[in-house]
């Protein structure tokens, strides 16, 4: 991770006194390029009576036009929207608008697991054939080419809303409204699906309508639009409706939620409000949701939002029981050293398949596709990528040939495909894994002083909020920070708690999910990075920050120690100047898994550099490696011996020897790869399997036949210690437990004599 500093002209003076900002505020103002009067004027004071003409959005006066002749006409009118939050506000938006004008309304939300996503050509021909005169799209559409062509030959007229990238067929619809159409006058090109049914709402209504904002502002946080220009209006007037929301399907939403009505803010929303709505269309159909928030009867708002509860506590228990067996899949099939991964079982659930993908690959920080098999024996399954390795482009060119179905972008995807060509995208997926550019890079704002700091910074802070994408939330550091009171915490010991101090001043720091560090790492660190937030435990009120990312340096001592022992840790801090490997085929894992800059990495037997606070990344294949590697001159060298590749961790006894023989020759019929799932049965990973048949192979005890593995008929007896590969291995292993096992300063003692 590389972090870059903003950088902003200061905000002019008078500007500063006109609008009583805060130094920090007008800091964070600057930069955010919200640096004139007429932005900070829009910034403080704008509503949505500032809203752009609705007209300017492309073909919005046609597409009301209609909808007001439907209306006038009694015309049965279809809403058909979206199962993610945005799609489920969107929906009932318009349905909530066009029941207050009288119209006969009705609303579809496909069906994940019999629909899939967007137009669906089944539904439309069940809409046109129930009597639907005019459907409207919100948050999907412009992917229905056919579905549209169908309707509109079928004398239904389609309103196509949406705001989705456009493909190189756009459908034709009696009337196309999109906030990014190309060409047009409207001001702003990031609305939500919901943005853009509020603003056609705004034309028919001729009213700003502010009672639809807070169903907007769900759907914006929920689809991680802009939350500056007019977004900053939608989000900001939006909470501000949610917190006196009158709506008893929201109240009781956010009740259950634990939430407080009054100091709700963007942060509860996306990680409390919009996951509840998400977690009905992942595991139900979504129609309960438009249900819930179109309720005006208290008792059954109460009944639907306690579903909706459920359904969320039960999304939690699946994404977590899924996650978990991906981690033992992995395990056991010795993918820990793949570039990428594709997880498969038949009892996953589908609609948790992208939460768990984005948690592998948080965990991993490898591109990751997670599949499981519908109730019509499809394959789907949802992808997730990491900086610098595009999934889209990765798996566009393979839709014809593997895929039956694919969509994404740069980071995540949908597809499906047959069960036989699993195995194959597995290799395919794996053989094209590159990373182009260097280090992941995040932006911090300042070094936040931390004397005097007091709630009513937090204030200042929001000022410049809501924060969201467009306006990121601030992220401050410390600069050479001492750290004092460091514990771990959370039932899994996965969470850090430390206070640092600086300047006369101090604060906690929470580390969520950093287990990695420690007190032996609390030296080197030299910058932290974090966003300041409010903590409230048994009514005291204080500051504290939320751990976004550490800077780590060699430690400053007056005289520093040549060689430094890390080989318990197995954090990379990524501040030396080289990373010396030994084998050339741990580079792809160093750079890609461990986040090394490439330029960083050299090979033991080619580097000649003088100076250098260098690390052995990896470990040597024998005593002499490991001794050329000490004949050069560093400045400082760190000992990791994080890597090898070594077979098998440690040898398996005899009796799994003895267990996988006796399984050969019980099974005959299977092949090399059926090992894979027969591995964990004999207690054993897919690794040591392979080690084991190797050995086999050698002594003549196994053979292939047509690609079947067979037990010999009658063997030649030979204990196992006659194996060349299996004795070179022992030795190997051996050496190397002896390298990452030996007392701390005996290994000191022994470099230091080597050393130049």
């Amino acid at each position: 991770m590389k972090w870059n500093k903003r950088q902003a002209e200061a905000l002019d003076s008078d500007l500063i006194e006109k609008y009583q900002l805060s130094p920090i505020a007008a800091k964070l103002f600057s930069l955010r390029k919200i640096n004139t009067d007429d932005k900070l004027n829009f910034w403080f004071n704008a509503t949505e009576n500032d809203l752009a003409d609705p007209s300017l959005m492309h073909d919005m006066d046609k597409a009301v036009d209609r909808i007001n002749q439907a209306i006038d006409n009694g015309e049965k009118i279809t809403i058909y929207g979206d199962y993610d939050a945005d799609g489920i506000t969107a929906t009932t938006i318009m349905t909530d608008a066009l029941g207050i004008l009288g119209a006969d309304v009705h609303y579809f939300i496909p069906d994940r697991f019999k629909d899939g996503y967007g137009p669906n050509m089944e539904r439309y021909h069940d809409i046109v054939a129930d009597g639907t005169k005019l459907i409207i799209t919100v948050d999907n559409g412009v992917t229905g080419v056919d579905e549209v062509q169908y309707a509109q030959q079928h004398d239904v007229d389609v309103i196509l809303t949406d705001h989705h990238t456009f493909q190189e067929n756009v459908p034709k619809p009696y009337a196309l409204v999109h906030c990014n159409y190309p060409g047009q006058k409207y001001p702003f090109d990031d609305y939500c699906g919901a943005g853009v049914a509020y603003t056609i709402c705004r034309k028919l209504m001729e009213d700003p309508m502010p009672e639809l904002l807070d169903l907007v502002m769900i759907g914006t946080i929920g689809d991680m639009v802009k939350v500056t220009g007019e977004g900053h209006v939608i989000v900001k007037r939006g909470l501000e409706m949610l917190n006196q929301t009158e709506r008893p399907g929201l109240r009781a939403l956010i009740k259950n939620a634990g939430l407080t009505m009054g100091s709700i803010n963007e942060t509860d929303v996306g990680f409390n409000i919009a996951p509840r709505l998400n977690a009905v269309g992942r595991l139900a159909n979504a129609n309960m949701a438009v249900e819930l928030l179109l309720s005006d009867d208290e008792a059954e708002a109460k009944k639907l939002a306690d579903k909706v509860e459920e359904l969320n506590d039960e999304r939690k228990e699946l994404t977590a029981e899924v996650y978990h067996r991906c981690m033992s899949q992995i395990k056991e099939n010795s993918w820990q050293k793949q570039n990428t991964l594709v997880l498969y079982d038949p009892e996953f659930h589908e609609g948790v398949l992208g939460l768990v993908a984005n948690k592998i690959v948080e965990k991993t920080h490898k591109p990751t596709i997670v599949l499981t098999k519908n109730k019509a024996g499809e394959i789907k399954g949802s992808g997730r990528s990491i900086p610098g390795f595009n999934l889209f482009d990765a798996l566009n060119p393979l839709k014809d040939s593997l895929l039956t179905k694919f969509g994404g972008h740069d980071f995540a995807c949908g597809l499906s495909l047959t069960e036989n060509k699993i195995n194959l995208l597995r290799d395919k997926f794996e053989k094209d894994f590159h990373v182009e550019g260097t280090l992941e890079e995040k932006y911090y704002d300042f070094e936040l002083p931390l004397k005097n700091l007091t709630p009513q910074t937090m204030a200042e802070i929001n000022q410049v909020g809501p924060f969201g994408t467009g306006d990121p939330n601030p992220i401050f550091s410390i600069d050479s920070p001492q750290i004092t009171h460091f514990f771990k915490m959370g039932k899994e010991k996965n969470h850090v708690k430390f206070t640092a101090e600086k300047g006369g001043g101090k604060l906690d720091i929470v580390g969520f999910n950093k287990e990695f560090l420690n007190n032996n790492l609390l030296p080197f660190i030299s910058e932290v990075f974090f966003q300041l937030a409010v903590n409230t435990y048994r009514n005291r009120v204080q500051l504290q920050g939320i751990m976004e990312g550490i800077q780590f340096a060699s430690p400053k001592l007056a005289v520093p120690a040549p060689v430094i022992d890390l080989r318990t840790e197995n954090y990379v801090m990524g501040f030396a100047d080289r990373y010396l490997l030994f084998d050339e085929k741990n580079v792809n894992y160093a750079q890609n898994s461990l986040g090394i800059q490439p330029n960083k990495i050299s090979l033991v037997k080619d580097y000649q550099t003088d100076g250098e606070v260098a690390v052995l990344l990896d470990t040597p294949h024998s005593q002499a490696e490991l001794n050329q590697a000490l004949a050069n001159n560093y400045q400082q060298l760190y000992l990791r011996f994080l890597l090898d590749q070594l077979p098998v961790e440690n040898l398996p006894n005899k009796g799994y020897f003895a267990k996988v023989l006796k399984y050969i020759y019980a099974h005959p019929s299977l092949k090399l790869e059926d090992y894979r799932s027969v591995a964990p049965f004999l207690g054993l990973d897919y690794d040591s399997v392979l080690f084991i048949l190797r050995v086999f192979f050698e002594l003549g005890f196994v053979s292939l036949d047509q690609g079947r593995l067979v037990g010999t008929s009658t063997p030649e007896k030979k204990p196992l210690s006659t194996s060349k590969y299996l004795m070179a291995t022992k030795s190997q292993i051996d050496f190397v437990q002896q390298l990452r096992n030996m007392p701390s300063q005996q290994l000191i003692t022994y470099i230091k004599n080597f050393m130049k």
